[in-house]
Order: structure tokens, then sequence, then C-alpha cells
């Protein structure tokens, strides 16, 4: 039998995230002993019992002790504070990486705790997954198949490691890509972050209107789809809205100029803007679908 890619893995946050990559990994025969962490020892507990990890620790010093690679899955918020209290305790050679949806403020968290320059096996990353249920119970091992995951290393980090966490994620099926953590943040602010809040921003509009009962009583499946991502974590969710301030800010000014040449158009009767705006949109994303489907 050949050797696993890490020998231990020590999971800090085994939610719907660290719970997928731990089960994962456990079936593609990636990793040997996996520790959790977290602050919620009921979902450890429940974590030991469904066998997504072995054992665990609601301690992060003591979880990443031994461990030759560390996960951390907490919302981004809580980077700073997370590598702080690891830093004196791992291992040497020790690989760490992370699956925040920010990048640039975990740089930044990580820049904060350990000087100029951050460990060689420091490989921060985003698998680009998840379901709107939280959880380590919501979690399953086909979660990144076929599904692509950022890394964003950076000039400091090894290359051997570096190619041990793409290695990781490409045990779980995932396809593995490199982006700057600037070039990363930029795209995500637009691809993922402002639908985030365009959802959770319309679910609240509706929400305080006096027929919000009726409208939602006879809300469509556009409307479910639509909003289904409001139903995502608001720690989470809070946390990364600070965190890509700037770059989402700039996104958000561009939709705004446009929401609002829309508002013109339909005051002004100009249908022929709207069929333009509506015809160039379609033909977007039936290419985004398509490919997403090849």
């Amino acid at each position: 039998m050949s050797e696993p890619l890490v020998r231990r893995l020590a999971i800090i946050g085994v939610g719907l995230i660290g719970g997928s990559l731990a089960r994962a990994l456990r079936v593609a025969g990636g990793v040997g002993e996996i520790v959790g962490c977290g602050r919620d020892e009921g979902q450890l507990v429940r974590a030991v019992e469904l066998g997504i990890i072995d054992r665990y620790s609601t301690d992060p010093a003591e979880a990443v002790g031994g461990a030759d690679g560390v996960v951390i899955g907490t919302p981004v918020g809580a980077m700073e504070s997370i590598l702080e209290a690891i830093r004196p305790h791992l291992a040497d050679g020790a690989i760490i990486t992370d699956v925040g949806s920010t990048k640039g403020s975990v740089v930044a968290a990580a820049h904060r705790v350990f000087g100029s320059r951050c460990p060689p096996g420091f490989v921060p990353g985003h698998p680009i997954a998840g379901t709107e249920r939280n959880g380590v119970e919501a979690s399953f091992a086909e979660l990144f198949q076929r599904r692509r995951v950022i890394l964003t290393p950076l000039p400091e980090s090894d290359a051997g490691a570096t190619a041990a966490v793409r290695a990781m994620w490409e045990k779980t099926g995932a396809v593995v890509e490199t982006m700057t953590p600037q070039h990363h943040d930029e795209v995500f602010a637009a691809t993922s972050h402002l639908p985030h809040l365009l959802a959770y921003s319309l679910v609240n509009t509706l929400a305080t209107l006096d027929e919000k009962v009726e409208i939602f009583r006879y809300a469509a499946g556009g409307f479910r789809d639509f909003t289904r991502i409001a139903s995502s974590n608001p720690r989470m969710w809070h946390d990364i809205s600070l965190a890509n301030r700037d770059a989402l800010l700039k996104v958000m000014d561009r939709f705004e100029g446009d929401l609002h040449q829309m508002r013109q158009a339909i005051e002004a009767g100009d249908g022929d803007y709207l069929l333009e705006v509506f015809t160039r949109a379609k033909e977007a994303r039936d290419c985004f679908v398509d490919k997403a489907e090849e």
C-alpha cells in the first residue's frame, strides 16, 4: 500500500467544506490520520461518529501538534487569530492552506502573524464549491469533483508545498488552477461575492414589505433559484464582504451604474435598450452554461 499524501492532517473548522475534504481524502486514500478542531464540541463528536475525523480537539494549538498538513476552514475573519494560536506549535516543514473565499485578507493576516515572509509551507487556497447547507452533517465526499480550486501561492511559498496542496485537492477530484491573491479577489468579487449580496439584499427588501407573506407565497421557481444563496452562512458572508471590500465596492459601483441605466430605460419606455441588454445577457449566460457542462 502506498503512503498517503498527508500522514496527519489537522482540519480547523470541520463544517461543510472541511468535512467534505476529510471525506474525499479518506475515500481516495490520500490521508492517514485526520484531527478535527472547532468550537462546537457536539459537531466534532458527530464528525468522529460519522468516521469523518479520527479524533478532535477544541484547541487549535493542540490540534496541529505533529501534523504535516493543516487546513484552516474557518470564516476568513478568524484567520489571524487561528494563525496566531497555531504558529508556535506547527511542525517543521508543515504545509498550511485554507479554504477562504478571499485571499488578500488571508495573506495580510498571515503577514501580521509571521512577519514580512510567511512560512514556505503556506499556500492559500479557495475551493469553488459549496451548498447553502452548513455543518458537518451536510458534508459529502463528492463535493469537489470537477469543481475548481484556486491556489494563490506567495513568492516565498515553496514549490514542493504548492505541489503537495495541488495533489491533495486533485485527490478529491478537483481541477486546480493558480492566480495571484489580488486577481483572485477581483474575479470573485464579481462572480461570487456580488451575487450573494444581491440575493441577500433582494430577500431582505421583500421581507420588509407589508405584503411579504403574499409575495413569498406566490414566488415561483425563478425566485427560489436566484435567492438560494441567501440561505448561506450569514457570518461567513459578513466576513467575506468586509474582507474583500475594495474589489467588491468597485464591482458594485459598476453594477449600480448599469442598473440605473436600466431604470432610466424603463422610465423612458426604451424597449430597444432593454431588448439589447436582455439578449446580450442571455447569450453570455447560455455560453457560460454550455462551457460549464463540457
